[in-house]
């Protein structure tokens, strides 16, 4: 099955107004800002699009919006998973056409077995077409998906990919060195992205790219180029940043960055809850000094 998700992929966040409805101006001027520098893939509805405080309608609201200013210039993912394999399976089948991947995270709270983990997946692929990029992230889900659970996902025709956010070079290494053609490993932890593209990763889905797009693509295309004086250039140029995003939870980081340069207000939706001022400050000061040169 074809596989475009290589190379530099963001994460979008939804951007509300103040009363918390979605401004979709703002997540058009988004996507132009991702079209324009450099991105390689959408993720529409991921974690950090604060996916699990919007309800359906506004999931399928969001995917058309992005869907119609990108208009086919890069491939859209959408992200739908979950702890209900069934319900997940029932989502699938109601998505719109015109979608050219799902990023579907590992069941979470359950912590099932590996062996529960790939029935889990063996079963959503086979109720769709759509090319499944897998994804691990421990930190949220509570269970580790192993590099053995992920090499024998790889072997189902539709999951072509797996973005990785243990942590573990170790695991994601085993990965690399072992998973069958076409199948691609993807960074899920943008201060560690440039590092794991010198072992054989393949790209990244970012919440940074959000907002430093163009310094962000370089990184990974150098890496994909063999150019690591260049790669570590820009990852150091980006780490401080990197942190400061992350340093009181996603996505508060990120849109402070983004009001900061005039794209969006800085709203989430509860229970997300506002980064601290002193925070605030240092990304605002960061992101002038990376976007100023």
């Amino acid at each position: 099955m074809n596989n475009p998700f290589k190379g530099s992929g963001v994460a979008l966040v939804t951007p509300f107004n103040e009363d918390r409805s979605i401004d979709f101006d703002a997540l058009r001027a988004l996507v132009r800002y991702q079209m324009d520098n450099g991105t390689d893939f959408l993720v529409v509805q991921g974690t950090t699009g604060e996916s699990p405080v919007l309800d359906w309608e506004e999931k399928m609201e969001v995917l058309k919006c992005v869907r119609q200013e990108n208009n086919g210039k890069l491939p859209v993912v959408f992200g739908l998973g979950g702890n209900n394999t069934r319900a997940v399976a029932e989502q699938m089948a109601s998505l719109p056409i015109g979608i050219d991947g799902i990023l579907s995270v590992s069941p979470y709270y359950n912590k099932p077995t590996q062996q529960g983990i790939i029935e889990h997946y063996k079963y959503i692929a086979s109720k769709t077409d759509l090319p499944i990029i897998l994804y691990n992230v421990p930190g949220r889900t509570a269970s580790n998906m192993t590099a053995s659970t992920t090499l024998e996902l790889a072997k189902v025709e539709n999951i072509v990919a797996m973005k990785e956010a243990s942590g573990d070079f170790g695991q994601i290494m085993e990965i690399v060195q072992h998973k069958p053609e076409g199948f691609s490993v993807l960074s899920g932890d943008d201060a560690i992205t440039a590092p794991l593209m010198t072992i054989g990763v393949e790209g990244v889905i970012s919440v940074v790219a959000n907002a430093f797009p163009a310094e962000f693509s370089k990184m990974v295309h150098s890496a994909m180029d063999g150019n690591l004086s260049s790669m570590n250039q820009h990852h150091y140029n980006l780490l401080h940043a990197t942190n400061l995003f992350f340093a009181e939870g996603n996505p508060g980081g990120v849109k402070a960055s983004l009001a900061g340069q005039g794209m969006m207000k800085p709203f989430m939706r509860p229970p997300l809850y506002p980064i601290s001022e002193e925070l605030n400050r240092a990304i605002i000061s960061e992101t002038q000094r990376i976007l100023n040169g």
